[in-house]
């Protein structure tokens, strides 16, 4: 039998990358995590790390290993939510990650919601992006991460995670100019008021992006090069609220969300992107052997109900 702790340091360095994440993710010393991988060695028969550079990659049969072990813990995950479905009150720590504008405009209703069903459930929110938030679910720093996908760029769904629709968010062309009627009729691509019309418009003008390596700004930029033009993108942040805030004072354009204005009316001038690319999904993703935790089901209703109460208010 190998020993499951050991199991998982193995599993932790193929998600984390580096004897130091994986020691300071589980606070110990690196020293102590490579005298476990080498015992795991050991029980194993087989070299299970090999050097590059600096740094190690799992073997062939480490990653056979590794797979085995997810298993594993996939099916301990689903005992742990059979024996939270057995008690009659929810309790422990459920640890969300949320990017901003879910976290602004969903996050605090579900968290009202869940307060008044289940007082003694604690939940525990980071803010963080997709990019970063997904593979941590991966690794089990969260139980439940909300992402978005933009139209065109599809997230790749590894087997391990499951995803559950909240919204269709739509996006907009935000103007750096005062607020007027947004989003006028759409007249299919002819005249000089039509979606792409007005983006071409803004071919010249400074730009505010997400940062580069994100799915927002591969977006962002194929719609722009899609429109004949390459955007002077002089503003880089991930804070949506900076966006606006830059628009709003008239020193760039962008590509504003719904979701930025939490039900308000917009502050801004907005007009409809060419057909295609004019909404970005919303949703859940959670682990498939966590999918069943009463926790996480209790959430996701709770984040459903908040979308409803949304939608329904706009």
């Amino acid at each position: 039998m190998f020993d499951l702790h050991r199991l998982r340091l193995l599993r932790e360095l193929k998600h984390r990358g580096t004897l130091a994440a994986v020691a300071t993710a589980l606070s110990y010393a690196p020293s102590s995590v490579s005298q476990q991988l080498s015992q795991l060695e050991a029980e194993v028969g087989v070299p299970l790390l090999e050097p590059v550079g600096r740094r190690v990659r799992l073997t062939e049969q480490a990653e056979i290993l590794v797979a085995h072990t997810e298993a594993v813990l996939e099916r301990l995950e689903r005992a742990e939510a059979d024996i939270a479905t057995s008690l009659t009150e929810l309790t422990g720590t459920l640890r969300i990650a949320s990017f901003q504008t879910a976290a602004l405009a969903l996050v605090p209703t579900a968290l009202s919601l869940l307060r008044d069903l289940h007082p003694h459930l604690r939940v525990h929110v980071t803010h963080m992006e997709p990019e970063k938030a997904l593979p941590a679910l991966q690794a089990r720093d969260f139980d439940l991460v909300l992402a978005e996908e933009y139209p065109g760029n599809p997230n790749p769904r590894p087997a391990e995670l499951e995803q559950e629709d909240l919204l269709e968010d739509p996006l907009h062309l935000a103007l750096p100019e005062p607020a007027e009627n947004t989003d006028g009729p759409d007249t299919g691509g002819r005249g000089t008021d039509t979606p792409l019309a007005a983006l071409r418009s803004l071919a010249d003008h400074p730009w505010v992006m997400e940062p580069e390596g994100t799915a927002a700004r591969h977006w962002a930029m194929t719609l722009c090069r899609n429109a004949g033009f390459e955007p002077d993108v002089r503003f880089e942040t991930t804070d949506l609220l900076l966006h606006l805030r830059l628009v709003e004072q008239k020193h760039a354009a962008a590509f504003l969300p719904d979701l930025v204005w939490s039900g308000q009316p917009p502050t801004v001038t907005l007009r409809r992107l060419p057909r295609g690319r004019r909404t970005r999904r919303v949703f859940t993703v959670v682990r498939r052997g966590r999918s069943q935790h009463p926790a996480v089901l209790a959430c996701r209703d709770a984040l459903l109900r908040a979308a409803a109460l949304r939608s329904d208010q706009a």
